[in-house]
């Protein structure tokens, strides 16, 4: 069981739900100066998305916790993060699979299957730890969302 505090974000919403995620992945990071992490190698990440909104979906839901756990748990888990050419690209450097990139890229996932949703509620953040020590939070710039 994960117990863990997350980088709180205000908002004026009315409702704000955090999902857990572990997700065992391997990835290397094309580029020389990646170091050993040009290497691949792999990570047990923990990933918190938050999603706040004003409005209850008809089932009771903000949004259901076993859709966003699918959109990321169910893509990811158990992979080489670079074989995912739809997230990831090996020669543009906003795309390699940094944890940044990794973060930023679960939010944009999110936050379209959001945006199909009548009710409208918003991804607000995207934490991705990629080591007990080494973390990246992902939050859209305001205006962006």
């Amino acid at each position: 069981m994960m117990h863990q505090l997350y980088p709180q974000v205000m908002h004026p919403y009315r409702y704000e739900l955090n999902k857990d995620m572990h997700i065992a992945a391997a990835h290397f990071i094309p580029h020389e100066a990646a170091g050993s992490c040009a290497n691949v190698h792999g990570h047990t990440y923990i990933v918190n998305v938050t999603i706040a909104g004003d409005e209850l979906d008809e089932s009771g839901f903000l949004v259901n916790f076993q859709t966003i756990k699918q959109l990321v748990h169910g893509k990811l888990d158990h992979t080489l993060l670079n074989d995912h050419s739809d997230w990831f690209d090996g020669h543009d450097p906003n795309r390699f699979p940094t944890t940044e990139v990794v973060a930023r890229t679960i939010y944009e996932t999110i936050q379209r299957y959001l945006d199909t949703l009548p009710h409208k509620p918003t991804c607000l953040q995207v934490f991705v730890r990629e080591t007990p020590t080494s973390y990246v939070v992902y939050r859209p710039k305001a205006g962006e969302r």
